[in-house]
């Protein structure tokens, strides 16, 4: 099959990694794979360079952004839609919310106008959903409206957790048959085996042999919840737990003023940006993974740390549930402080239950979460959506 992927931006994170490794995983098992992408702006680093040698061919539209901004979109719809029609894919597969909504316009809007593309099917990932309590409810009913649009558009909806079919439904997007859940892959072995240098991590973030190593693995962004792991530090006494943000991100002056004020420098703190492949001497080096992120299809740190066998401590955020349970760490309500500190205390005073919540979750991660089977099941689903177009059909 010829395949179009379709994303706003190949920065570091959960939506960019599943893209990436599903055009990886498609292009080794034959199919003629193309990644249509915006520029990879920002401060949370890039994974353009790693798509670029994937073997593949990967096109950057300038105009392709985040941010709405309807005279852009209007020339990132062009683009889209010219680069579409060279390649002629059998399916195009939009990633995540504005290159979602755009991305199924253009391609809907080509399959009704060219007979080339005619039998082009469209499928889309929910990563995240772009409408959440925490948002502007006017603001919300503009995304509900154009989500809705865009899901009769579309011929299958993949979703990144049970979670986020449940709410798509539950605000009147789409039919329950469209949906399909297929769990974020990850490159399983990386984070099953201690990498070297986990000694020389924790020492370079002034953790001791004796110190208990608590880290948050995300952007410093807005509704990441980094003010609620402060607030529980500064109210955990035991001076052999310390803290780590890994990571980058437009929030980081405000995380630091706020570190300041609480008087908590010597015992948090931030390594800015890592590459992609030293994540798994992080999770390695942790002692306790938390995620305090109030909104989230299903982090990726989450699966990741349970893969290094430890234990994990999040709020219980959309697909959150579907990964931790009371075998594997400990789920709370979001924004529970007073939970926050018990946890961590407990976890850190008891190393007999941090591994055996560790082993339960690695476990449960490995089978859940490999990205071959990722993989196996788009290619499913894509073979079944194009079953009945008409023989001779395929480009």
């Amino acid at each position: 099959m010829r395949i179009a992927h379709v994303i706003t931006r190949m920065i570091v994170g959960g939506a960019m990694e599943n893209t990436l490794l599903t055009c990886e995983g498609l292009r080794a098992r034959g199919h003629e794979v193309a990644l249509l992408t915006g520029p990879a702006l920002g401060p949370e680093g890039e994974l353009l360079t790693r798509a670029r040698a994937g073997g593949y061919p990967v096109i950057v539209i300038d105009a392709l952004r985040r941010a709405i901004r309807p005279l852009r979109d209007r020339s990132a719809g062009g683009a889209l839609e010219r680069h579409l029609r060279d390649r002629s894919p059998d399916v195009v597969h939009t990633h995540a919310s504005k290159a979602g909504i755009l991305g199924r316009r253009v391609a809907d809007r080509l399959r009704r106008a060219d007979p080339v593309c005619a039998e082009l099917k469209i499928v889309h990932t929910i990563h995240g959903l772009p409408f959440h309590p925490h948002n502007n409810p006017l603001l919300n009913r503009l995304y509900v409206g154009l989500e809705r649009r865009a899901a009769r558009r579309t011929d299958a909806i993949l979703s990144v957790a049970d979670a986020m079919t449940a709410q798509a439904l539950a605000a009147g997007v789409g039919r329950p048959e469209q949906f399909t859940t297929v769990y974020s892959g990850l490159e399983v072995r990386r984070f099953t085996e201690r990498p070297a240098g986990v000694e020389a991590f924790r020492a370079s973030v002034g953790v001791g042999a004796g110190d208990v190593l608590v880290a948050q693995v995300s952007r410093l962004a807005e509704l990441k919840g980094h003010e609620f792991i402060l607030a529980a530090a500064g109210r955990i006494a035991d001076p052999r737990v310390r803290f780590v943000f890994v990571g980058d991100g437009r929030r980081r002056k405000a995380i630091e003023k706020a570190i300041r004020r609480a008087g908590l420098g010597g015992r948090v703190h931030l390594t800015g940006l890592l590459p992609p492949e030293r994540i798994p001497l992080v999770m390695h080096a942790s002692d306790i993974v938390v995620h305090c992120s109030l909104r989230e299809g299903l982090a990726r740190a989450l699966p990741q740390a349970m893969l290094a066998g430890k234990p994990v401590v999040s709020f219980d955020a959309d697909g959150a549930r579907e990964a931790v349970t009371a075998d594997t760490g400990v789920l709370l309500e979001p924004g529970d402080v007073g939970g926050l500190v018990v946890a961590i205390n407990t976890l850190a005073g008891s190393p007999e239950t941090r591994a055996r919540l560790g082993a339960a979750g690695r476990r449960r991660a490995e089978a859940m979460f490999d990205h071959d089977d990722m993989v196996d099941k788009i290619e499913a689903i894509y073979r079944r959506i194009t079953a009945d177009r008409p023989r001779g059909a395929s480009r």
